[in-house]
């Protein structure tokens, strides 16, 4: 059976785990994004704090997948929850670092301006300041879903849903027949969605952030 075959004879089977992979992703990237948001706009006021949200989510990022749900699973046991956790953990790193980035570059001036029209300091922050560090914390939520959407893959390790269970499958069939013809059929699903959703992140990006910002 060619790849294409294939395909075709298990389309609706990879679609509903294109599906399932893609929710994962996106649902653990909200998730993540809400989360960085969060601590970069806690800790970007002070180099301390940032230093070691920094690092502590860049440690994160270092442990192998494999070992981080080989810890989880005793915890959390099989299934989606240590899938979510995994995700969620692995996508931190970009937002945090952009949102403290992003947070650190806007001007003092225009930040003093605000307030000397009278915006309190929670207006200021939401009003000026995040939308002003908008395209940085975007930049890093876009990294972190491209990156989540390959890591997603390992989670069929845990049975977490999505494509990589037919590239587990794949590989674990090795030889037989139609096994070369799964694997790859989910590596390129998983590209595929990857560059749909690059494109999306491109599409938010131009309506969301502003001529001003943009240079335009």
């Amino acid at each position: 059976m060619s790849f294409w075959e294939f395909v075709s004879d298990r389309w609706s089977r990879l679609l509903v785990e294109a599906v399932l992979h893609v929710s994962a992703v996106v649902q653990c990237a909200l998730l993540a994004g809400l989360i960085g948001v969060a601590i970069g706009v806690a800790v970007h006021r002070s180099p301390l704090g940032s230093t070691a949200a920094t690092a502590l989510t860049s440690a994160v990022l270092t442990i192998p997948s494999f070992a981080l749900l080989g810890l989880l699973i005793p915890v959390l046991g099989l299934g989606v929850k240590p899938t979510v956790v995994a995700l969620v953990l692995y996508g931190l790193l970009p937002v945090v670092r952009n949102t403290i980035v992003g947070l650190g570059g806007v001007d003092p001036a225009v930040r003093d301006a605000a307030r000397g029209i009278g915006m309190g300091r929670v207006r200021v922050l939401t009003r000026v300041e995040l939308r002003l560090a908008w395209p940085a914390i975007l930049a890093g939520a876009r990294v972190a879903t491209q990156m989540l959407m390959g890591i997603a893959a390992i989670a069929a390790y845990a049975r977490g849903p999505g494509l990589g269970v037919e590239i587990f499958a794949g590989l674990t069939r090795a030889g037989s027949a139609n096994a070369t013809n799964q694997a790859i059929a989910g590596t390129v699903g998983i590209v595929v969605l990857a560059l749909v959703l690059d494109g999306i992140f491109a599409l938010i990006g131009r309506y969301t952030v502003s001529r001003g910002i943009r240079g335009q």
